[in-house]
């Protein structure tokens, strides 16, 4: 996977989706094993609030590019309703890149 963002808002966005996600994944499949199989309640206390902050920034993030490129309320749901499934950011990161590749 090559991940090559420029500094335009939607490879911004995609770098972000790409943190969140693997924040989201990170917290479901190493965080929650980790509280409920060996009794470490911690790591889900300190990985939810990373990914807190991280989804806070996708928003942020989803907020500008939808502005700068002007997209419609329903490309802007879709593109919100992708971070709450899990590897929902990666399969939007393919969509995006093409889009960035054709617009550059």
């Amino acid at each position: 996977m090559n991940f090559n963002f420029t500094k335009t808002p939607i490879g911004i966005f995609r770098l972000v989706g790409i943190i969140e996600g693997i924040s989201y994944l990170s917290l479901l499949l190493i965080g929650m094993p980790l509280k409920y199989m060996a009794g470490i309640p911690q790591t889900v206390k300190l990985m939810g609030w990373i990914h807190g902050l991280l989804f806070i920034a996708y928003v942020i993030a989803l907020i500008r590019v939808s502005m700068a490129n002007k997209w419609s309320i329903m490309k802007i749901a879709i593109a919100f309703i992708t971070s709450l499934l899990p590897a929902g950011t990666f399969i939007l990161d393919k969509k995006l890149k093409q889009e960035e590749q054709t617009t550059t």
